[in-house]
């Protein structure tokens, strides 16, 4: 069979997904499946991650492992990966999805809301990275996907915390792709717009501030989890083999405007 038919396969790939229970996580461990992935899905409730496990299951006939657990939490990175590595032996891909967000004025953020947004977005992600290159490092290859945001890049109002962490996964995304290329390890970044997701449900129940995304975003619509489908794909398999410290895009052209 020709290396061109095999590009997007994940089949023999084992893939981690933290924030999976719901969302772009979910979309996104459901996509991989469906390229051929074997899953952990990661999330901190249990409810969410045993109907996203049974209908991943059902649907694509993947082996799927469940995990919950808090990534802001110690211990939990090390119970992560043992139970991994006992179930599969091996870790292919890393999206480091699972986030937070604290919706209001700068002047008005404490501290312990700023803390509780860096340790999950940024802090979780840098460690957890940290803990898994090690073993990729030994199979000389993996893929590293961050999730970053327009945030990532332009200014937006009411979440100047999730905003500097996302920078800052930009930023990291491409300083690791330095680091690891050596490795043969691609880190790259997904940086979504805007979708309809529980986390950003506030913003839509705002008229106002709808029609104003509407506005800004060329293809006339917000996402939806398909629309990521490809693009996670295509970064977690041997498609991307020679791309890494990007930053895509993948917002309806708003980032363009």
């Amino acid at each position: 069979m020709e290396r061109s038919e095999n590009l997007f396969s994940l089949h023999g790939k084992v893939s981690i997904v933290t924030g999976a229970g719901r969302g772009l996580g979910y979309g996104i461990a459901r996509a991989l499946a469906g390229a051929g992935s074997d899953l952990i899905v990661v999330s901190r409730s249990t409810h969410e991650l045993e109907h996203v496990s049974q209908e991943i299951i059902t649907k694509t006939k993947r082996k799927v492992l469940p995990l919950s657990l808090d990534l802001t939490r110690e211990g939990e990175i090390e119970r992560l990966i043992k139970a991994v590595l006992d179930k599969f032996g091996r870790i292919d891909v890393l999206v480091n999805n699972a986030g937070t967000n604290i919706r209001k004025p700068f002047l008005e953020i404490t501290q312990k809301e700023f803390d509780d947004v860096v340790h999950l977005n940024l802090r979780a992600v840098f460690f957890l990275t940290q803990a898994i290159v090690k073993k990729m490092m030994k199979q000389k290859k993996g893929k590293i996907i961050n999730i970053a945001s327009l945030g990532s890049q332009i200014g937006l109002r009411n979440i100047s915390v999730y905003t500097a962490t996302k920078g800052g996964i930009a930023s990291l995304t491409k300083t690791l792709a330095l680091e690891l290329a050596p490795y043969n390890i691609n880190v790259n970044a997904i940086a979504p717009g805007y979708y309809r997701t529980k986390m950003t449900e506030a913003v839509f129940q705002d008229e106002d501030r709808y029609r104003w995304i509407l506005s800004r975003i060329p293809m006339g619509r917000v996402g939806v989890l398909e629309d990521l489908e490809g693009t996670a794909i295509f970064l977690a398999s041997s498609a991307s083999d020679y791309v890494t410290g990007q930053i895509v895009f993948v917002d309806g052209g708003w980032i363009a405007g």
